[in-house]
């Protein structure tokens, strides 16, 4: 069975402003998204899944949907700030929405096989989605519990136009991920070093650039649905999480406590491309001018689809 590529689309780009996802960046007006897609088809994957906000279905339809639609199978699902487990209430003044693990959990209706977990607006490269697409295809039927992630190095994950966030990554020596903190704050500073900002604080830590980080390219099972169903009332629960309006419901945090609890375990897939995108209004020309290169040098046609 061929696996499925599940794209997270429902944020609105809030520090880019505007909807980025639809951004075409490419010689023909392309989005970062549909370098990925095209990469993933010729990578085996065999189904699209895209979550996005409901009041830009329109849009997403007519600009996005239909280029894929001839190619493989395509399914839309909708992430809101109501769509919680019965017995929960959303917190008064809460706008957010609840995070990427969350959106995650809109995929389970229509997924029922292994899959993975993209960003829209992240340029992970070819050789990203040819070691998923492995892993997976590779998977018994029926197989729980063994999931991937796909390992960028912190070095080559970073953007010159601010602050990146990253899940910071522990392994061990059969390359199992044996934690993943989200740091919101991450950059290179002036002395050279890639540094992050301890949460809520004032002081910068310094970490090697060859780190491995999680830039959300996660691989799954549809087991993951079920564990994230019962972590999401547990979250929902937790005092902190009724009071400050901001909290998320992040991929990491589910991972980290689904590895110590041993009841998965998460192969960190290895790739030495160097990501690049869109965080920052500032970000475009350079990215721009990055495609360009890559269908210049012949590693993408000039029009993908």
């Amino acid at each position: 069975m061929k696996p499925t590529l599940f794209l997270l689309a429902a944020g609105m780009g809030s520090r880019y402003g505007g909807l980025k996802q639809l951004d075409g960046l490419g010689p023909n007006g392309e989005t970062i998204m549909d370098y990925s897609i095209y990469d993933a088809i010729h990578a085996g994957f065999g189904k699209l899944v895209f979550v996005i906000r409901k009041d830009f279905e329109k849009d997403f339809r007519e600009k996005v949907v239909s280029k894929y639609e001839g190619h493989l199978p395509v399914e839309v699902v909708f992430q809101s700030i109501d769509k919680i487990p019965a017995g929960f209430t959303v917190p008064e003044g809460r706008q957010k929405p609840w995070g990427t693990n969350h959106a995650l959990m809109m995929g389970e209706p229509v997924i029922h096989e292994p899959f993975a977990v993209v960003n829209c607006d992240d340029f992970y490269g070819r050789e990203s989605f040819e070691v998923m697409g492995k892993f997976l295809s590779s998977l018994p039927e029926g197989s729980t519990g063994k999931y991937a992630m796909v390992g960028f190095r912190v070095g080559n994950t970073l953007s010159e136009s601010g602050t990146v966030s990253r899940g910071i990554c522990g392994t061990d020596s059969n390359h199992h991920l044996q934690s993943v903190v989200e740091r919101t704050k991450i950059e290179r500073k002036a002395d050279g070093q890639v540094k992050y900002l301890e949460d809520d604080g004032e002081t910068w830590t310094p970490i090697a650039d060859t780190t491995p980080v999680s830039m959300n390219f996660w691989g799954f099972t549809p087991d993951y649905f079920k564990h994230s169903e019962d972590y999401f009332k547990y979250f929902l629960g937790l005092e902190s999480t009724k009071t400050n309006l901001k909290a998320e419901f992040f991929i990491p945090l589910l991972v980290d406590k689904l590895i110590k609890d041993g009841t998965a375990s998460v192969e960190v897939l290895d790739t030495t491309s160097k990501w690049f995108g869109v965080t920052y209004p500032e970000d475009r020309p350079a990215t721009v001018a990055k495609f360009k290169e890559l269908v210049d040098k012949g590693i993408y046609p000039n029009k993908l689809f």
